[in-house]
C-alpha cells in the first residue's frame, strides 16, 4: 500500500519566484489547517464588490461566551464553552457544546467592520478598503513637441 503526500511541495516556487513567499506559506497554511474545516459550520458570503459576511453556527453559545480577534492579516473566531452546572441524562444528544477557534486568512485590506449575534448565527462583516495611492488613476499625456 502507498501512502500519498496530499503537503504541497512548494521549494520550486521559492526557488525561481521572488516576492510570492506570501502566497506559498498561504497554501502550507491552507494544505494544513484542514483540521479547522469542521466545526462550526460557516459561510463566506459576497455582499457586494468589496463586502464580505462570514455567517458561523454558533447554537448554544451565549455572546460572552464567544470572542473575535483581528490582528494583522488574521482574523480569529474563538468559542469558550463555559462548564454547565445541571447533569442532564440524554438520551440523544446532537449539539455539540465544545468550544472552537477558527482561523480565517484575510487578504490585503480586508478589515472587520462589525458582528452581530442573532438566531444562533454569528455574522461577521469584513470590508475591502483599497487605498487611493493604490487605485487605478488615469495618467495625462503631454506632449513635448513644440512647434514654433
Amino acid at each position: 500500500m502507498r501512502n500519498f503526500n496530499l503537503t504541497p511541495d512548494l521549494t520550486p516556487l521559492y526557488r525561481s519566484a521572488i516576492g510570492f513567499d506570501r502566497l506559498a506559506q498561504l497554501a502550507e497554511h491552507a494544505a494544513a489547517n484542514n483540521a479547522n474545516s469542521g466545526y462550526p459550520p460557516y459561510n463566506i458570503e459576497l455582499l457586494g464588490e468589496n463586502r464580505y459576511r462570514i455567517t458561523m453556527a454558533v447554537a448554544g453559545f451565549a455572546m460572552s461566551e464567544l470572542e473575535i480577534m483581528s490582528e494583522g492579516e488574521k482574523l480569529l473566531v474563538k468559542g469558550n464553552k463555559t462548564a454547565k452546572t445541571d447533569e442532564r441524562k440524554y438520551l440523544h444528544q446532537g449539539i455539540a457544546e465544545r468550544g472552537f477557534e477558527r482561523t480565517f486568512q484575510l487578504a490585503d485590506y480586508v478589515r472587520v467592520v462589525g458582528a452581530e449575534l442573532e438566531h444562533g448565527l454569528l455574522n461577521i462583516d469584513l470590508v475591502r478598503e483599497i487605498p487611493e495611492a493604490m487605485k487605478p488613476r488615469k495618467i495625462d499625456i503631454v506632449s513635448t513637441n513644440t512647434l514654433g
